[in-house]
């Protein structure tokens, strides 16, 4: 059963994705429709923002669940390591 810090983490991470893809519905539509290279920028780096913390958030809860419960964590799908965590959250960088 999940947890109801987990349901709640989820649907922080779904509202960033979401966020981020109205970010980039945004610069799709500014480059479309001529708009300024400075605001087709700042959407850009909007987009890699909110993208990018919804990343290190997938991250970090993956990190907290196999910390916290490891015996569950070794029987879920992915079976990460820490090692492999690790790597994960640098490729973010």
């Amino acid at each position: 059963m999940m947890r109801e810090a987990d349901a709640e983490n989820r649907r922080r991470i779904v509202n960033r994705l979401k966020r981020a893809r109205g970010q980039l519905d945004s610069v799709i539509n500014a480059v479309e429709n001529g708009g300024s290279c400075r605001d087709v920028v700042t959407q850009l780096s909007a987009v890699s923002t909110a993208l990018d913390r919804a990343g290190f958030s997938v991250v970090s809860s993956a990190m907290q669940f196999c910390i916290t419960e490891p015996e569950r964590a070794a029987e879920i799908e992915d079976g990460l390591t820490v090692d492999e965590l690790e790597k994960l959250f640098l490729s973010l960088s």
